[in-house]
């Protein structure tokens, strides 16, 4: 998978390559590498062999042919939707998400399902039910949560991308644990649709290799679908384009404070400071500054509003299973997060929402000042596989250890703005290093040009590990 999607989807369009030997390539790879990596819960090879084969020379839709996998938690008609969980197991919905459809409509395959922690609620991809995902920089690590799977998938040259979803850092994180690219879109740009009509804190994007697969997936996903109750204005080009204007000077405000407080890993802080060296090369003007940020007491305001979508997944599972789950059909924190979630009154919860709305004001309103705020993507190395996986005696210990580890991403979920994760480089451990790029409220054109920027002045989206070596 050395191609970009572009390039995939222009060589089937010429007749250069058939859409089935380029299916035929990505589901090889995943039989030879997923033994290993375990990002995938469950791969249709029958079904997309049998859409590949529809397709023809010729066929104008913008990415016919390419390759893709949806993240276990979105619909997609008969393959699996399990979160993750034993208690979901064999669940098959009958529809797909409309961002799925907008994915089939232009044009790409859908191959698999990939993996993921149970309900998406930690940062790192160690299921109880399916088993661990693993980075391939070094499977003995995390390649991050909750999109793990996808971000394997792709980093180990299974895919050339892959769908994901950013409820606390869900698509950053991954991207920064495997060097790949990591979009969360503003809230409202990419429907929820059909099962919901909005997201106070998730958004779907993709994760890829480089900043115009991103831009070109963007455009695919972006835009109002019918009954969505919030929505995002239509940009005012396509973002494929936008990605490539040259951005001007832009004021960039740098920081590694973060609102828990975590101490943050030296080759973390290199990201970030080289990162924001070559921004300065580039002729940005740089300045050590923070946005006013919320003290510790923000996870448990964050919790109170992540709970609840977490247990309205276990109450959905309950519906479809007409039952409540036994004690091995959830894992304990998913069932801590739960209890803490039934215990709020739906005051409390009204009151959090309004809390964290409150902050938000105050976070944005620093970006008047300033164009782009640019952080460390995580405050850690990838941690080692079952250092943080919240199926110990403490699991509600292992979700706060998880903060200290990614202390940089959930805040703009709050806030609703677009971030980005980017690759900076490889540490001395060998693993890939990222930095966080965040923008003004609806500025992923704004993003999208600065690490283009960044990724022609340092090219770093060849180098693969040797798990991905064709």
């Amino acid at each position: 998978m050395g191609m970009s999607v572009g390039e995939l989807a222009a060589h089937v369009r010429g007749g250069e390559l058939r859409a089935r030997e380029v299916v035929e390539a990505a589901l090889e790879r995943i039989e030879e590498r997923d033994g290993k990596i375990n990002a995938f819960v469950e791969v249709d090879a029958d079904g997309a062999l049998a859409t590949a084969d529809s397709i023809e020379p010729g066929d104008e839709r913008p990415f016919a042919g390419v390759p893709i996998a949806i993240k276990a938690n979105t619909p997609v008609a008969g393959l699996p939707m399990t979160f993750a969980s034993k208690f979901l197991e064999g669940h098959r919905p009958g529809h797909s998400a409309y961002l799925v459809r907008r994915l089939q409509e232009a044009g790409f395959v859908i191959v698999g399902i990939t993996n993921m922690p149970e309900f998406g609620i930690l940062p790192t991809t160690e299921p109880r039910f399916g088993g661990p995902t693993r980075n391939p920089w070094d499977t003995d690590r995390t390649p991050g949560g909750s999109s793990g799977g996808a971000a394997a998938a792709v980093a180990g040259g299974m895919l050339p991308v892959a769908h994901g979803n950013d409820g606390g850092g869900s698509l950053r994180i991954p991207a920064s644990c495997c060097g790949l690219v990591g979009l969360k879109p503003s809230r409202g740009r990419v429907s929820r649709g059909p099962d919901l009509g909005e997201s106070f804190l998730a958004s779907d994007g993709v994760l890829t290799r480089t900043v115009a697969e991103t831009a070109q997936l963007l455009d695919v996903l972006a835009g109002y679908e019918v009954g969505d109750a919030t929505w995002a204005p239509r940009p005012a080009e396509p973002y494929t384009l936008s990605a490539r204007r040259d951005p001007g000077r832009l004021r960039i405000a740098m920081t590694a404070d973060n609102a828990l407080d975590a101490d943050v890993d030296p080759e973390c802080l290199r990201g970030m400071h080289e990162t924001a060296d070559l921004l300065a090369a580039l002729g940005h003007e740089i300045e050590e500054a923070s946005p006013a940020l919320p003290g510790k007491d923000t996870l448990r305001l964050f919790t109170a509003a992540f709970g609840p979508a977490i247990s309205l997944q276990i109450t959905y599972g309950e519906l479809l299973a007409a039952r409540s789950p036994e004690d091995d059909d959830i894992e304990p924190l998913s069932r801590a997060i739960a209890d803490i979630a039934r215990g709020m009154t739906s005051v409390e919860y009204l009151a959090s929402v309004a809390q964290l709305q409150a902050l938000a004001r105050g976070i944005v309103a620093f970006f008047a000042e300033y164009d782009v705020l640019l952080t460390p993507a995580l405050a850690e190395r990838p941690l080692p596989i079952g250092e943080c996986n919240g199926v110990g005696e403490d699991p509600m210990a292992d979700f706060a250890r998880s903060g200290q580890f990614t202390p940089f991403t959930a805040l703009f979920n709050v806030t609703g703005q677009p971030a980005i994760s980017i690759p900076a480089g490889f540490g001395e451990d060998g693993l890939p290093t990222n930095a966080h790029l965040v923008g003004k409220p609806l500025g992923e054109d704004t993003l999208l040009q600065i690490a283009s920027q960044l990724e022609a002045a340092r090219p770093i989206a060849a180098t693969r590990p040797e798990t991905a070596a064709d």
